[in-house]
């Protein structure tokens, strides 16, 4: 029963394959019988996994299994307090993956809200409230406004029946439904006006229709099933940190390995190199890399939320700053989702609006009255008007040049009208006055054209005649203009009701009015910005293709040579000539979900990291399968919002800009505590390493190994993540999402900075073993942390110096070197912790010597920032 074609049968050959009478319904027995073959009217929900299951899968992962080694090994050296921090580390990034699978699987029960709770219902001849779940194939369901309906259904009666059909298909405006007309076979859903689909509003008039199509053999139940069959995508941030977990684990135990071997080679005690060897591998695994991730996601997360954005899931975040390419949908998102009266066109010329002296002109004074009073718009005192959204939008320009319905209809007190229908496509109302009766007519151009004769548009409009005005409406309408055309009748009395031909003959043209769902003011600022940082906006929209191109000019998406591409196009090009083709398109028109997602897929397969924003049903498939969906908050559905990562509370796409500055700026911070914690790691194994390959004792104890990686990669590292934006972060292309998280220089910082960390702390060691110092291991032990500590401040940016952004630019990173230094001369100078170290008091002299060689550090770190600056260093973009 499923059948696609409904759409292009007549009605009759639709009941005969249903196998129902359209007068009476469906017989009783035969309703039970179609229930147990079918099933209920319900969307399919999927497999539901357990909170438990869900918690457990996150645990998979190699870098959280490493983490756990780590706390493994903390734990038998004895340092309990770095076990629990790196468990609680664990666990709250657990917690945070079973929050964001868990949310995507309640986007299908969103999608499940939608559906009708009841439904009317003729069967056996008797019209009966069914829940809707109880639906079969084949039943007769009656329609009004308000209503919901309640499964796909082929239109048999309407009677000014319009549906809001934007949630499922991204049509801004309501679809006037006409069940006597056959539909091509392969229609787009938009324009399949004979059928009525689950899930969608009906806004006005009243109508009946067969069930052809219950719960996943809907359309609602196709993008539900989309939406289960959509993978997760991991984000570049998870890819980079997994892909770095791997070399170090890897790195770490070998390292390990090889100091414990060599040592007890060389005759140290066995237990000594094996506490050291473990000590080692706990400092060289960034346990608080994750702990930094989180708080820096955390942090952007709160600063979003006071930009209107509500993040859903954190790394969302970081994931905007890789965004190479946003897809975005048109209706309510880069335009207002409200149809605005955006130009008159009347024998004199264009206007934007209805002109301020418009009773002196006797054209625009009858415009302004057929604006006013041919409405079905509902006003009441104190309240917002309530109608369909073109007829909305035709009252506010009537009140906005002073038309006042209330007050007109004193004057011209309605008498009549003839109700618009889908075959005249107008309406007609009918108003006494002081000269008679007066008809105002407004409808679709070719039906209002026909029934104005040529004097009599010349007679209203001026010399120009009908061919000329049909030629105009078509113009404007390729321009994605909703136009209408405004006319008007006199009569000495009042007509006839049942002579309603001959009411809309011989009119009089007043002129034409365009119609539009017009950007968001914001959109165009937006849109460059996003060009500006090297993103590539595309539209994507189930809209007319002259409606698409229109909107996607104006905001600065395409130019006026670009091809739009429609979805019915779409469906003809196979995987690999969409490939060659998608990265050139800008304009997508009358698109179904699946086609959305292709279009994702194809962009995402050469190489692209694509954001898709949306707001509706259709859009929600997509909003999963991207790399990041964005859904809009207040117009967007729940369905979107439940499959987005982030949730635009004002339905601002400028927000969006933002959400990238924020993004980029995370990233650049992670990148920097990478930085900052693989090259003093790296200080340390090396310290560690080439010591004893020269002859030289182990540098460190194992407590002290542990001191180190718990302090100086602790507060300053966490501290980083409060580093301000840097000032060049819009004006960068977007990062390849391939590219590596070492690209730019990074992994040779960590290299020539580790070594010559190393390189001063043997050299100091070799040199204080020379004098005979008893406390040369207290003096590399410092040497190393204020090594660490003016790394630190000299990597705060990649490119600028520290004297530049100024040291004071981020209090919490300046206080937390301060404070390091702090405890680092209580491991010094206070007899408690000698004890417990076996540290020793440095003179003042060697306290300056060992501050001085750390400064060399810095002094390497922003020669090497200016080298990049002016030397193209590592050709950093």
């Amino acid at each position: 029963m499923s059948m696609p074609d409904w759409h292009s049968l007549e009605i009759d050959a639709v009941a005969d394959r249903l196998e129902v009478d359209p007068e009476l319904g469906l017989a009783a027995a035969g309703a039970v019988e179609r229930r147990a073959r079918f099933g209920a009217n319900l969307i399919p929900s999927g497999e539901q996994r357990s909170l438990w299951r869900i918690f457990f899968a996150q645990f998979c992962d190699l870098m959280i299994l490493v983490l756990l080694a780590a706390a493994l090994i903390s734990g038998a050296v004895g340092e309990l307090a770095d076990t629990i921090v790196i468990l609680i580390i664990v666990a709250m990034n657990a917690a945070i993956g079973t929050s964001q699978e868990y949310r995507a699987e309640r986007a299908v029960d969103a999608l499940r809200a939608l559906a009708a709770p009841e439904a009317r219902v003729r069967r056996d001849g008797r019209v009966m409230r069914f829940a809707a779940a109880e639906l079969v194939p084949g039943d007769l369901v009656l329609l009004r406004a308000g209503d919901v309906v309640p499964a796909d259904l082929r239109l048999i009666q309407a009677a000014g029946l319009q549906v809001d059909e934007a949630a499922l298909t991204g049509e801004s405006n309501v679809v006037v439904k006409q069940p006597e007309g056959i539909c091509a076979a392969q229609q787009p859903l938009a324009e399949r006006l004979n059928l009525a689909f689950k899930g969608t509003m009906v806004a006005s008039g009243h109508g009946q229709g067969l069930v052809v199509a219950t719960g996943a053999a809907t359309e609602l139940g196709r993008i539900a099933q989309l939406l289960q069959q959509a993978a997760e995508v991991k984000t570049p941030l998870q890819k980079r940190l997994a892909q770095l977990g791997k070399r170090l684990a890897l790195v770490v135990l070998v390292i390990a390995l090889i100091i414990f071997v060599s040592g007890v080679l060389r005759g140290e005690p066995l237990l000594l190199m094996f506490l050291t060897a473990i000590s080692l591998a706990v400092a060289a695994v960034p346990e608080a890399l994750p702990a930094v991730v989180s708080m820096s996601l955390a942090l952007g997360a709160r600063r979003m939320t006071r930009h209107q954005a509500l993040v859903r899931t954190l790394p969302a975040v970081e994931t905007l700053g890789s965004v190479t390419c946003i897809c975005s949908d048109k209706t309510g998102t880069l335009t207002c989702n409200e149809m605005r009266v955006d130009l008159f066109l009347t024998a004199e010329g264009r206007r934007a609006r209805i002109p301020a002296d418009a009773t002196d002109y006797p054209v625009w004074r009858q415009i302004g009255r057929v604006l006013a009073l041919n409405s079905e718009v509902m006003l009441q005192a104190g309240e917002a008007p309530v109608g369909e959204a073109t007829e909305l939008a035709l009252q506010a320009a009537a009140q906005e040049a002073g038309f006042d319905r209330a007050l007109l209809e004193v004057y011209h007190p309605r008498c009549g009208e003839i109700p618009f229908d889908a075959t005249r496509k107008c309406m007609t109302t009918l108003h006494r006055g002081e000269e008679g009766v007066s008809a105002y007519t407004k409808g679709a151009p070719e039906q209002v054209l026909g029934r104005c004769t040529r004097q009599q548009l010349a007679d209203g409009v001026g010399k120009c005649d009908r061919d000329f005005w049909s030629h105009q409406a078509e113009r404007l309408a390729a321009d994605g203009y909703r136009v209408l055309a405004l006319a008007t009748r006199s009569f000495p009395t009042l007509p006839q009701p049942s002579d309603k031909t001959s009411i809309e003959e011989q009119l009089v043209l007043l002129g034409l009015v365009a119609l539009i769902d017009p950007p968001r003011e914001e959109a165009p600022r937006a849109v460059a910005a996003c060009r500006r940082a090297g993103i590539t906006p595309v539209l994507i929209t189930g809209d007319h293709p002259g409606t698409a191109r229109a909107i996607a000019l104006r905001l600065g998406i395409a130019t006026a040579t670009d091809e739009v591409l429609t979805g019915a196009q779409l469906a003809a090009l196979d995987a690999e000539s969409l490939a060659a083709r998608v990265g050139e398109i800008r304009i997508y028109a009358r698109v179904t979900p699946e086609q959305k997602i292709r279009i994702v897929e194809a962009l995402q397969a050469r190489g692209e990291f694509v954001a898709m924003t949306g707001d509706g049903v259709n859009d929600a498939p997509a909003l999963k399968q991207a790399d990041i969906g964005v859904a809009m908050g207040r117009k967007g559905t729940e369905v979107a919002r439940e499959a987005a990562d982030m949730v635009l509370l004002d339905d601002n796409f400028a927000t969006i800009v933002e959400a990238v500055r924020q993004g980029r700026g995370i990233y650049d911070n992670i990148r920097k505590f990478v930085r900052y914690i693989l090259s003093t790691n790296a200080g340390e194994v090396w310290t560690l390493f080439i010591g004893p390959l020269i002859g030289l004792p182990v540098a460190l104890l194992p407590l002290q190994i542990l001191w180190i990686n718990l302090v100086t990669d602790g507060l300053p590292g966490l501290a980083l993540t409060a580093e301000p934006r840097e000032a060049n972060l819009m004006q960068r292309p977007p990062r390849p999402p391939r590219e590596s998280l070492f690209a730019h220089g990074l992994w040779q910082h960590v290299v020539w900075v580790g070594l010559l960390i190393s390189g001063l702390c043997v050299g100091l060691q070799w040199w204080a073993l020379r004098q005979d110092l008893p406390h040369w291991q207290t003096l590399v032990f410092t040497l190393l942390t204020f090594c660490q500590l003016t790394h630190v401040l000299a990597i705060r940016s990649e490119r600028e110096s520290l004297f530049r952004i100024g040291i004071c630019s981020n209090l919490p990173l300046l206080g937390a070197v301060l404070l390091t230094v702090l405890l680092q001369l209580l491991m010094i100078y206070a007899p408690f912790f000698n004890r417990i170290f076996r540290t020793d008091p440095l003179s003042f002299a060697e306290l300056v010597t060992v501050s001085l060689l750390s400064l060399i550090i810095f002094a390497a770190v922003e020669l090497e920032k200016w080298l990049i600056r002016h030397r193209g260093l590592y050709n950093r973009g």
